[in-house]
């Protein structure tokens, strides 16, 4: 059987990214089939979203991508300004080849190439690739509704706090609620919250907003902090512990957080409404502050 040639595809974008130290189209990379993030998913990423030309919370990425590449033991292969030079640099290349205002920039760094070994290799030069995309916000109808998300038991592995390339459960889970015609898929371990497949949660409840614990169970989104600010800001109360599946269940209100969601509300969880169905006052204020933060921070 004869399959066409991925890298002639039309559907590959002709935009620029960044290998190795090169700007290149991204139709023309290539990486060594022995590199370790091709074959044990060994290697951590990182997304920026830029607002307008301008990225969002660097400093926070940057420092939630150093503490993945610290966990996996792979050597910072650039410096701040550097990253941020070559994400400006991608940001400019894809404004001009496209309409797209906001842009997501994706930062995926492996160990490197290596002969195939379970085992560490020490002194790989790091694989290094950045390309960039436009970022597709929630729709003016997923913000006047809500979406609807499905529930299922967290079975991925016990380090989620790593931002890791390796995200088949992610896959997998995600794909359950896509399977169901939903958003997201709204997981537990051992009875007790933990995130959605792609994005974190929030359970409101008399006004308090609360997440789960900052532990190795669950991805540190950028949103942790930027949510606990906002709600400092509010005058809301924020709480960070472990939530049972009962506490989710009787929620006034379900958010959802992450770099294209921002914060969106869940009105439907397995079929069921949560509160009265419709987004919450909680919501909208968390949301209105989160427009004033983008609006008012640059890098």
């Amino acid at each position: 059987m004869n399959f066409p040639d991925p890298v002639q595809s039309p559907s590959l974008p002709a935009s620029l990214c960044y290998l190795n130290g090169e700007f290149t189209p991204l139709r023309d990379a290539r990486i060594s089939v022995l590199d370790r993030g091709f074959i044990f998913g060994d290697g951590v990423y990182e997304v920026l979203p830029a607002y307008g030309g301008r990225v969002f919370r660097f400093e926070q990425h940057m420092a939630r991508l150093d503490r993945s590449l610290g966990e996996l033991r792979i050597p910072n292969p650039l410096g701040r300004d550097e990253w941020l030079a070559v994400a400006q640099r991608l940001i400019e290349d894809l404004r001009t080849t496209t309409s797209s205002i906001n842009q997501l920039i994706y930062i995926q760094v492996t160990r490197g190439v290596a002969v195939r070994d379970h085992v560490m290799p020490p002194g790989l030069r790091p694989t290094v690739l950045v390309t960039a995309g436009e970022m597709k916000l929630a729709t003016p109808a997923q913000r006047e509704l809500g979406v609807a998300c499905v529930s299922a038991d967290d079975f991925r592995w016990e380090k989620a706090h790593i931002k890791s390339t390796s995200l088949l459960g992610a896959v997998l889970a995600r794909q359950i609620s896509a399977d169901a015609g939903a958003v997201e898929t709204v997981m537990y371990r051992d009875g007790f919250l933990s995130e959605a497949a792609a994005s974190n949660v929030w359970v409101v409840k008399d006004g308090v907003v609360m997440g789960p614990p900052k532990d190795h169970l669950v991805l540190e989104g950028i949103r942790f902090g930027l949510i606990e600010d906002l709600c400092r800001d509010l005058g809301i109360r924020f709480e960070l512990r472990r939530i049972s599946r009962a506490e989710v269940l009787a929620a006034d209100e379900l958010l959802l957080s992450s770099a294209t969601k921002e914060v969106l509300p869940i009105t439907t969880l397995d079929d069921r409404p949560v509160g009265n169905g419709r987004p919450g006052p909680v919501y909208a204020r968390l949301y209105a502050a989160y427009q004033q933060a983008v609006a008012a921070q640059s890098v």
